[in-house]
């Protein structure tokens, strides 16, 4: 079966030079027009890939994002002529895991939805029993699951992947260029501070839950789990 790619923006011309590009390199393309479009063709579709604007009627790209993302990890690469920083961040904060700005090269976003569909597809593919258990604490790649203390936390898909890695790699500090490589998988657009932001998060959910492992701060360097057991 063909890869399926959602395109979702409300410029028509746009919509069908993705489409007459993507379809002649083998995909199949689905259109939509409008933010509520855009999530009633994502569940009625179920697409392999989204290619998302920001800037739409209805709904915007952020609240699509959004609502994709409260049921699916299916990739989402948001492109959009919004190019600040800010725009970006908010975008992988939001569970994005690519952000291209107008004008694109068709060649690169045609290479960016390759590898972010091979990144999807490895992570897929992982076993049960690649989960990474610490006391308290059970992190299913998987599953896309956590669970502290036998119950399911609700967490972003880019929170899970960022503590995944982390503990899979536990006492092993990683510079927040290093994390955005081995997570997000991609040059990084602007800068850090997205890391920031999700280990905060993280923090957050997971005060208190063990003296035998933590979230560490390297000063000057980057992040760790830290593994006292």
């Amino acid at each position: 079966m063909s890869t399926k790619i959602l395109v979702v923006d409300d410029d028509t011309n746009i919509c069908e030079l993705l489409k007459i590009y993507f379809e002649n390199e083998g995909y199949e393309i689905i259109v939509a027009n409008d933010g509520a479009e855009a999530v009633q063709n994502f569940k009625l579709h179920d697409p392999d890939i989204v290619l998302l604007d920001i800037m739409l009627p209805k709904k915007d790209g952020w609240q699509v994002c959004r609502e994709i993302r409260e049921g699916s990890s299916k990739p989402i690469i948001m492109v959009s002529a919004k190019g600040e920083v800010f725009d970006k961040v908010l975008g992988l904060e939001l569970g994005a895991d690519d952000f291209v700005s107008k004008p694109f090269d068709m060649k690169e976003l045609s290479a960016r939805v390759k590898a972010v569909l091979r990144r999807y597809a490895a992570k897929d593919n992982t076993g049960d029993d690649e989960a990474v258990k610490f006391e308290n604490i059970e992190i299913s790649l998987q599953k896309y699951e956590l669970k502290i203390n036998g119950k399911v936390v609700d967490i972003p898909p880019k929170e899970l992947e960022l503590l995944y890695f982390l503990a899979s790699n536990y006492n092993h500090v990683f510079t927040r260029d290093q994390l955005l490589d081995k997570v997000w998988g991609f040059d990084y657009l602007g800068d850090s501070r997205t890391v920031d932001v999700h280990v905060k998060r993280l923090r957050e959910k997971l005060e208190g839950v063990s003296d035998k492992w933590r979230l560490k701060t390297v000063w000057g360097v980057g992040y760790k789990f830290e593994f006292n057991g």
